[in-house]
């Protein structure tokens, strides 16, 4: 039997056919992001003319995604955190022919990026906006824009991955979960806080399906990176516990290559691939200069450019013969095979474990299981009663209970905000125990935010708690969950001056306000443990927005539900408890949280006097304000001008709804260090504050009359 031998000649000339298409399709992605920021007239072209044999190597011999469909659930993830490079991911989704997926995740007959989309980047309605948007572009798998953002982001994709495989991976399916995750992070990226935190708590973690490609430009907008960071970040990461490996030259496929393969044999810890690379690569007079971070090159330096790449000068948006087809003999072919084995898997998967395989489709799809709520507690009337934070925690167990994949923690306060799970078998997550239901974020708020965010893109449900006053350390990541239409759930408690002692540094004062100023966001603030109940049922059936939950650290008291009416009523954001005789009020007085007891003691008082008040528990602005004009009216009645509000907090937005002339029952400075009751009575948070506004406001009505 004769076997064929392939001569060296022909080997030779396949490998060179080989690396003249390497570096086509190099050329191509340099030029098309050069070419669309000059379009734009606005942009960074510098960091993908750098970056893009890193971004090829790694799409084209790498990453397990499927072009025709981006979103099957074991997909590896590409986070371009160095977000202003946006054009870098655009070419890519561009020439591997990207699909465009509804927000239904129904794959559309159409690409996601046109090249009619390059040639308006940046312009109104383009799907090539100046940063990367998730959901508005298929194939982008997390907004970014902030630095830092993104690598935060995708230790919550690695954690998500970690928490799936211990929960569905079974004996023949070892690998239905065993996507990796690459970020591709900069400079700006390592001096931001938040990737010290992120990066911190994967190496604890030991996130050995991460991995963070750093782009080592040394410049920034300013100039040199030596202005104001010389710190050794291999060390660093060495010092976290990360796997470090260094690729002298980014134009070196052969090492870069050997780098993502290092990282792929790596099992015991995440990896920080260190790119030594020249911004602007190419461009005779910019290349290596900030002049290539934050402005277009001009139109002569990118003809000088493509000169050096050995580009037609004058071409614009010039895609070469063979390109597209190289791309689909490569991620696209790989990744068609990938994908389909995947969901033949999940046949099989489905007849050995179907309870398991429908948990799958309902987290995938969004949905609650059947039966969610039944163990939902209904508390009974109490005047003591006790904190939201408490009646919180026993909420969150019974629902978790029936939602597997309702998981989350706390950044180092789950004794104080009450969000451990304490059933049997909710377990730690932790390296050595993927499939533990409570999380341990660590000090680390800015951080939990951005890594919740990433676990909501995988589509499990996560929740992060802290004190209220900290959400100003997260409100970055707080936002891109707005943004993103994630939802997330943040549990923050201590939620008022009702901290005491702790003084004004831990009081919430302007936060309530700061939270109901974000598009996209729904507050919530119970007023007792009955609305806490219900407000835990809405928050579990939100599929595209993120909720707070703010919560009291003292008791209050939960109200006699046979006297007033149905805690229920949280669910359309403001209701009338307690209403005068035939719904006829003078006053009204609205209250959230803690203070709605102190609006019925107010109510009461004045009932007793002969005043006719209506009491409106509001626990959500943004709940109320989607209800439609007939039911707001008759819960605010417009003839109804005498209105106060109690809340320990900022009067800011209040007139919305008290009107104009309207009073506020509340907190227009920083609070103090005091025991409760002294604080209440310093800032006349009481029902006789309430009654001497209610009958001011009736007075100054019959006045104007």
């Amino acid at each position: 039997m004769s076997v064929a031998i392939e001569s060296p000649v022909t080997r030779v000339r396949q490998d060179a056919d080989q690396s003249n298409m390497d570096r086509l399709s190099i050329n191509t992605i340099r030029t098309l992001s050069m070419d669309g920021v000059q379009a734009a007239n606005s942009g960074h072209p510098g960091t993908p003319m750098a970056m893009a044999p890193v971004a090829y190597c790694l799409w084209q011999q790498f990453l397990r995604f499927d072009p025709q469909d981006p979103v099957w659930p074991n997909r590896d993830r590409f986070v371009l955190s160095i977000g202003h490079a946006s054009m870098l991911l655009y070419s890519l989704l561009h020439l591997t022919e990207v699909r465009a997926v509804s927000k239904d995740y129904e794959t559309l007959g159409e690409v996601s990026v046109p090249l009619d989309a390059i040639k308006t980047f940046r312009q109104l309605d383009s799907r090539c906006p100046g940063h990367p948007e998730y959901r508005w572009t298929s194939g982008v798998e997390t907004t970014t824009g902030p630095l830092g953002q993104g690598v935060a982001t995708s230790v919550g994709m690695a954690i998500a991955r970690q928490w799936l495989a211990a929960r569905y991976n079974r004996p023949d399916f070892e690998n239905l979960f065993d996507f990796n995750v690459y970020a591709l992070c900069g400079d700006g990226c390592m001096m931001e806080g938040i990737s010290h935190e992120a990066a911190s708590l994967a190496a604890h973690l030991r996130l050995s399906n991460l991995c963070w490609i750093y782009d080592n430009n040394h410049i920034t907008i300013e100039g040199n990176t030596h202005l104001a960071f010389t710190e050794d970040v291999a060390t660093r990461f060495i010092g976290y516990g990360w796997n470090v490996t260094r690729v002298g030259d980014a134009n070196d496929l052969d090492m870069l290559a050997r780098a993502f393969r290092t990282f792929q044999n790596c099992k015991d810890r995440p990896t920080l691939i260190i790119v030594d690379s020249h911004i602007g690569y190419g461009a005779p007079h910019k290349q290596d200069t900030s002049g290539a971070h934050g402005e277009p090159l001009g139109e002569e330096e990118i003809r000088l450019a493509k000169r050096n790449y050995g580009w037609p000068e004058d071409a614009k948006f010039y895609v070469p013969d063979g390109v597209y087809d190289h791309f689909r003999q490569g991620i696209g072919k790989r990744g068609q095979e990938l994908r389909d084995n995947w969901f033949a898997q999940i046949d099989e998967y489905r007849k050995q474990y179907p309870e398991l395989a429908e948990e799958l489709f309902r987290m995938q799809h969004r949905q609650l299981p059947e039966g969610w709520d039944r163990d939902l507690p209904i508390f009974p009337a109490d005047s003591k009663g006790l904190a939201t934070r408490e009646s919180s925690a026993k909420v969150l167990n019974a629902a978790a209970k029936n939602i597997p994949w309702l998981i989350g923690g706390a950044a180092d306060l789950a004794p104080s905000t009450k969000t451990r799970l304490t059933f049997d078998g909710a377990g730690d997550f932790e390296a050595d125990n993927y499939a533990g239901r409570n999380f341990h974020f660590g000090i680390r708020e800015h951080a939990m935010g951005a890594i919740l965010n990433g676990m909501s893109l995988i589509k499990v449900r996560p929740f992060g708690s802290g004190f209220f006053i900290f959400v100003d350390y997260m409100r970055g990541s707080l936002r891109l969950s707005a943004l993103m239409e994630l939802p997330v759930i943040y549990v923050f408690t201590h939620d008022s001056i009702g901290v005491g002692e702790d003084g004004p540094t831990h009081q919430p004062i302007e936060q309530l306000a700061h939270m109901r100023s974000m598009p996209g966001l729904i507050l919530i603030r119970p007023g007792d443990a009955n609305e806490v109940t219900e407000a835990w049922k809405v928050i579990l059936q939100l599929h595209h927005a993120p909720a707070v939950l703010a919560l009291t650290r003292q008791a209050v008291p939960t109200i006699d539900r046979t006297k007033y009416a149905p805690a229920a009523g949280l669910a359309r954001g403001a209701y009338i408890l307690a209403d005068a005789p035939g719904g006829d009020p003078e006053v009204i007085l609205i209250g959230t949280g803690s203070e709605v007891s102190l609006c019925l003691d107010a109510y009461e008082q004045l009932t007793k006097e002969g005043v006719r008040a209506r009491v409106v528990s509001m626990p959500s602005w943004e709940l109320f304000d989607d209800q439609d004009k007939s039911y707001r009216e008759s819960v605010l009645p417009p003839s109804v001008k005498a209105r106060v509000s109690v809340e320990q907090a900022s009067d800011f937005g209040w007139s919305k709804y008290t009107g104009s002339e309207g009073q506020h029952v509340g907190i227009d400075t920083f609070g103090a260090s005091a025991p409760l009751k002294q604080l209440l009575k310093k800032f006349g948070i009481n029902a006789e504050h309430v009654v001497a506004a209610a009958k001011n406001q009736i007075a100054r009505r019959r006045s104007i009359k």
